[in-house]
């Protein structure tokens, strides 16, 4: 992993070429324009600097990794930006990038932003729905793309961390209309990395199928840090893979770490791609083992912890004064 990861590093001033959008294919989610929205799937989007606004059409931007080194794994990516724009360089394009380097296909959402100011959108609906149907996308073109179903995954930032929070926990709405046979598609991701979310999407308990989740936030953002740590122990209760990084400094909005100071954010990156190889997404073998070993083990658990609270009570009652 060390020799990867310095080959990345290496590498890491070619990830900001801007020839690598211009050659990437887009494909809209909707063949004839967001459904409701049609009429204004030709309005141009908005873009300048890091941001991109404007978006009634929502897309996809494919970035394949190269033959020889293809894994098979994919991730969806979703920009954060407040609900109003999209931090498309810094939290898309550039993390997909990385990401190829890795050998993992990345797919970089364009959705729409509920608080831009006159949105017509939804904030619990709209970009859920673009999510969910990027997933089925993806899913539906494996072949296509020579990935593998059951390693495709997403990453999210700030908002684009709550947008996976609410496509992966939050269950679809009786709204939500089949529009062909890519609505069909499983739209659940294999694993999830949800990086400084907000509080949008997280939920009070987490389903026991819930994805594997790598999750990372600096103790000192401030309106952040506790998203992710009640989503930590909401994991553990569960019983569901969980890992969490919780940096003392750093602040919000740091993307891929390298423009800042901070040691620690420069290389968090580089703990993304370890839990990925930790955690059998760059590489599926020895899965099912690992799996079957960490569920006896944890029944094992859950079994003794209930014997221990069953003599405690047995003590406690014994020691009751009598009335």
């Amino acid at each position: 992993m060390e020799t990867r990861l310095a080959f990345i590093l290496l590498g890491w001033g070619l990830l900001l070429a801007p020839c690598a959008v211009a050659e990437s294919q887009v494909i809209p989610l909707w063949e004839n324009g967001a459904p409701g929205f049609e009429d204004r799937r030709d309005e141009p989007e908005q873009a300048k600097d890091y941001w991109v606004k404007n978006i009634h059409n929502p897309s996809l931007t494919v970035f394949l990794p190269p033959a020889d080194k293809n894994t098979g794994a994919a991730v969806l990516i979703i920009p954060g930006g407040g609900h109003r724009e999209l931090v498309y360089q810094a939290e898309g394009t550039e993390p997909a990038e990385y990401l190829n380097e890795l050998g993992v296909a990345a797919f970089v959402l364009k959705y729409r932003l509920a608080r831009e100011e006159g949105s017509p959108y939804s904030l619990d609906v709209h970009p859920r729905q673009d999510a969910q149907r990027a997933m089925r996308i993806i899913r539906s073109r494996t072949a296509e793309w020579k990935l593998d179903a059951a390693r495709i995954g997403m990453l999210g930032f700030s908002a684009g961390g709550e947008v996976v929070a609410q496509a992966t926990f939050q269950p679809t709405s009786e709204n939500d209309k089949p529009t062909d046979s890519i609505d069909e598609v499983d739209a659940k991701p294999n694993f999830v990395m949800i990086i400084y979310p907000g509080p949008l999407g997280i939920p009070e308990k987490i389903a026991a199928d819930a994805p594997p989740a790598f999750l990372l936030v600096s103790d000192d953002d401030w309106s952040h840090a506790t998203c992710v740590t009640d989503l930590l122990t909401r994991y553990r209760e569960a019983g569901v893979p969980v890992e969490a990084h919780v940096y003392s400094r750093g602040g919000h909005g740091y993307n891929m770490g390298f423009r800042s100071d901070l040691a620690a954010i420069q290389n968090w990156p580089g703990r993304m791609a370890d839990w990925m190889e930790d955690n059998f997404i760059l590489d599926p073998k020895g899965q099912s083992d690992y799996l079957a070993k960490r569920n006896k083990e944890r029944t094992n658990y859950e079994k003794e912890r209930q014997r221990r609270l069953e003599r405690q009570q047995q003590e406690m009652s014994k020691h009751k004064p009598d009335r």
